[in-house]
């Protein structure tokens, strides 16, 4: 009886274990890929499946959600010999897990080298300035370059974006100095330009001075030689008016130059013999 017991909890335990291993549950997101006695049977979809027990097993469980891989950094080469450092991320998608699985020994890995390759190859043919500027032109090479191949792995890839490309630590420095160079040759250029623009200024001034100081001397000469004019017309050959004027003036001359502070001249008669007869009353 007890034997009869055993046996019956021994077959009635197969039983559960036989129908969970036939029983199997797939998630959302994911894809499971059976093996019958070692090779390929078939593909599992999100739900519940049935597969034959001791004969299939899930081999493989793939996600069929985007996949985001990072690619690492790299030392590029471009077209003018600069070393710049390089990186970026691409978004798969597994339509055909079974290709993945069996199509390449591990497709992250593959995925990784080819865009690496890829990605050096591209930026290998441009200079320095146009790989620094053309991240989306690298992008739709990079995504041409890789489709095709990765397809035959059932992938399909999303997108790949640049995520940073950057001239190596020594470029980088040369780079630098190279911009403080220009700047310095700049501003040493404006100064020029002004330094050169303030004697231009200068030049023009002292010229337009000279060109008024000129007809200012001109309008000077005209007004003198038209009260020239006047007064030899006004005093024809009479000298005294003229002798008259001319006393005048030397007399105005000497009581300024006596008003001066520092005046410590002593002025005497232009005809000194002359002044003295007249004061004698002699001729």
């Amino acid at each position: 009886m007890d034997d009869s017991l055993t046996v019956a909890v021994v077959l009635l335990g197969l039983v559960f274990l036989t129908i969970s291993k036939a029983i199997k549950l797939v998630p959302q997101g994911y894809k499971q890929v059976v093996q019958r006695l070692g090779k390929y049977h078939i593909t599992l979809e999100p739900g519940m499946s049935f597969i034959v027990p001791y004969i299939d097993n899930v081999a493989y469980r793939v996600t069929t959600k985007d996949i985001v891989m990072d690619i690492p950094s790299q030392e590029v080469i471009t077209q003018d010999n600069v070393v710049i450092i390089a990186n970026a991320v691409a978004y798969i998608n597994i339509v055909q897990p079974e290709k993945a699985v069996y199509g390449v020994e591990d497709y992250e890995i593959a995925i990784k080298t080819l865009v690496q390759t890829s990605l050096r190859s591209i930026v290998g043919e441009m200079k320095l300035d146009d790989a620094l500027s053309s991240r989306e032109v690298i992008k739709a090479r990079l995504k041409e370059a890789i489709s095709d191949d990765i397809a035959d792995w059932g992938i399909i890839l999303k997108t790949v974006e640049i995520q940073d490309i950057t001239p190596s630590g020594t470029m980088q420095n040369a780079m630098e100095e190279q911009a403080a160079a220009e700047r310095e040759r700049r501003a040493r250029v404006t100064r020029a330009d002004g330094e050169k623009s303030a004697a231009i200024l200068e030049a023009e001034g002292r010229l337009e001075a000279s060109k008024r100081d000129g007809e200012a001397q001109v309008v000077l000469a005209e007004a003198s030689k038209t009260a020239i004019t006047k007064v030899a017309e006004a005093i024809q050959n009479k000298e005294l008016p003229v002798m008259y004027i001319l006393g005048e003036k030397y007399v105005d001359a000497i009581r300024d130059m006596s008003t001066s502070e520092n005046a410590k001249t002593i002025l005497l008669p232009a005809d000194l013999p002359a002044a003295i007869r007249g004061m004698l009353g002699g001729k």
